[in-house]
């Protein structure tokens, strides 16, 4: 709004009465006279002697409004136009004296401070503020030392905000002339609501994100959750004000969504299990299924909608999503109909991307100390794998000879024998105390399981110690027990003497071709499960097609691809049976 020849108008020409208009600023009187001329018998300019005349007219209840009239002259139709949409404008306009009383006010400004009469007011007290802020705070103070305009928002009780302009109008007749303060002022609740929404969930992403090793290394992983849902409940419910909530977390396996939190919601709906697909799973499965928000403003006519916070009427449902993957859902529940907009899906999609990132931090930092303690494991094992099964063979060797002859060493090779095979199973269980525990059933897991592997004992025969070494390591990290042979008499000596679940053997070892070790494990036990081993190359003894003649389960190549490697021991395995 400009500063000259600016009209405030109590209400439009239109009126019945005729408008009068006082005239505020330093004009000259062949302006006045040019546009009182223009005007005719439109309304009638009244230019007061001095700035205490012009108080008491704007006062009285016959003043239309106030012309502020630059020295230049000025067009009918600014009068005209200004005057006709002043009225309509959502901005709340004042005259205030130097002591911020109210002297004059359009009509917006009463709607605004809910005050039909407001002059005579003190302007912070018609606002509700009791103790206006300190000089050096207060705008118009500042604005009575200034010559610009000054610009300040206000916080009014129940949340309101307001944004006040205020000018100094120091064009007066008389030195005597009080200063006035022109004022506007417009509610800006909303634009500073939703402000401080998104500066509160910036914080929240944050606050959420500060996990750090150091801070949660005393913590168990079940706290940690706890510590996590506590800041997310802290968000929703003081900052963004919903009062009833449910997150629920995918598992990516299973596809259910398994309940992180909730509050609020009925018994029923908190034990409801949901998958992630848009059938019989109400919209938290469809949004978890296809990764879109769902806004429900009448739930009373919505085909998807499953009964979840008591007395609900709205909802309003968005998708946990991270690198464009569905990590789970986030619900909120209103009692009111139509009570979530656009915007509210807005704030809890971006506060929905914290919590995502937050969640794989958590899981980040939980992965993180698991692989540490697996690694440290593996170490170890590694280290004892090939001296271990160097043990097992020599001992089993031993045993063997001794067969019949000597009872004391007998029983004394076969505690060794035993002693030995436990040494990787007190490794693992060592690890496993060392690692942190299973996490939190509702955190959302990526661990590529294979609970058919878990504690098959697989035999594994090779002149090479690096694939020997790689069997170890990958098998065991599934669960398997592997001993090793390096040539076909040592795997012939394990398979005699021990059970196995299964035995890979190279077609290329020292003393046998691959065709002629298979033909002998099957007969020391014809239902033990073999596969033939190579490394690409080429099989000068058809071992492969002959075996495969006398029923071969499968090959494996080398060096290990993990996922094949894997696929092909479950295949030979045979299936674990309840006992």
């Amino acid at each position: 709004m400009s500063w000259h020849h600016t009209v405030l108008a109590r209400f439009p020409l239109n009126s019945h009465t005729e408008p009068r208009f006082v005239v505020l600023g330093t004009p000259d009187s062949d302006s006045v006279d040019q546009l009182q001329q223009q005007l005719s018998s439109g309304c009638e300019l009244i230019v007061p002697r001095s700035l205490q005349e012009a108080l008491s007219l704007l006062q009285s209840k016959e003043m239309t409004g106030v012309l502020f009239l630059p020295n230049q002259s000025t067009g009918q139709e600014s009068l005209l136009l200004a005057s006709e949409l002043l009225p309509l404008l959502p901005v709340g306009v004042a005259l205030l004296t130097d002591t911020f009383e109210v002297v004059w006010a359009n009509d917006e400004f009463s709607r605004l401070v809910n005050e039909p009469n407001p002059t005579s007011r003190s302007f912070y007290d018609l606002l509700g503020i009791d103790e206006p802020p300190a000089p050096v705070d207060c705008p118009l103070s500042l604005t009575l030392t200034e010559s610009e305009t000054i610009r300040d928002t206000l916080r009014i009780h129940d949340d309101r905000y307001f944004e006040i302009d205020s000018r100094a109008i120091r064009e007066c007749r008389s030195s005597d002339d009080p200063t006035l303060l022109f004022v506007t002022v417009r509610d800006v609740s909303e634009r500073e609501t939703n402000r401080h929404k998104f500066d509160a969930i910036a914080q929240a992403g944050l606050d959420l994100g500060d996990l750090s090793p150091q801070d949660i290394s005393g913590m168990s992983q079940q706290e940690r959750v706890e510590l996590l849902k506590s800041k997310i409940l802290y968000y929703t419910s003081d900052i963004l004000k919903y009062e009833t909530v449910e997150i629920r977390l995918l598992d990516s396996q299973t596809g259910k969504l398994n309940q992180l939190l909730q509050v609020g919601m009925q018994p029923l709906a908190a034990d409801r299990e949901l998958y992630a697909s848009s059938q019989g799973n109400g919209v938290t499965g469809f949004v978890a299924e296809t990764g879109r928000s769902y806004l429900c403003p009448d739930i009373d006519h919505d085909p998807l909608y499953l009964p979840g916070a008591q007395g609900a009427k709205s909802s309003l449902t968005v998708p946990l999503i991270l690198h464009d993957q569905v990590l789970g859902t986030f619900n909120v529940e209103a009692h009111e109909t139509g009570a979530f907009d656009e915007r509210d899906l807005q704030f809890l999609e971006l506060f929905s991307r914290e919590i995502a990132a937050a969640l794989n931090t958590l899981n980040l930092l939980q992965a993180e100390r698991q692989s540490t303690a697996v690694e440290g494991t593996q170490l170890i094992l590694r280290k004892v794998a090939n001296p271990v099964d160097e043990i097992l063979i020599d001992a089993t060797w031993i045993l063997e000879k001794l067969y019949g002859q000597d009872e004391e060493l007998t029983k004394r090779v076969q505690r060794l024998l035993k002693d030995a095979r436990q040494i990787r199973q007190l490794i693992h269980q060592a690890g496993a105390t060392i690692a942190p525990e299973e996490p939190n059933e509702a955190l959302v897991t990526q661990t590529d399981s294979r609970p058919t592997l878990l504690g098959r004992r697989i035999l594994v025969a090779d002149q090479d110690e690096e694939t020997l070494q790689s069997a170890h390591e990958l098998l065991e990290r599934y669960g398997c027990v592997v001993e090793t042979a390096h040539n076909a008499e040592e795997s012939f000596l394990m398979a005699r003497s021990f059970d196995y679940d299964l035995v890979i053997t190279d077609i290329r070892l020292p003393d046998r071709t691959g065709y002629e070790c298979y033909r002998q494990l099957k007969t020391i036990d014809e239902n033990l499960p073999v596969l033939l081993m190579t490394g690409f190359g080429y099989d000068s003894s058809h071992s492969i097609v002959k075996a495969r003649q006398e029923g071969l389960q499968g090959v494996v190549y080398k060096p290990f691809r993990l996922d094949m490697l894997l696929d092909e021991v479950e295949k030979a395995v045979p299936p674990v049976t309840n006992s």
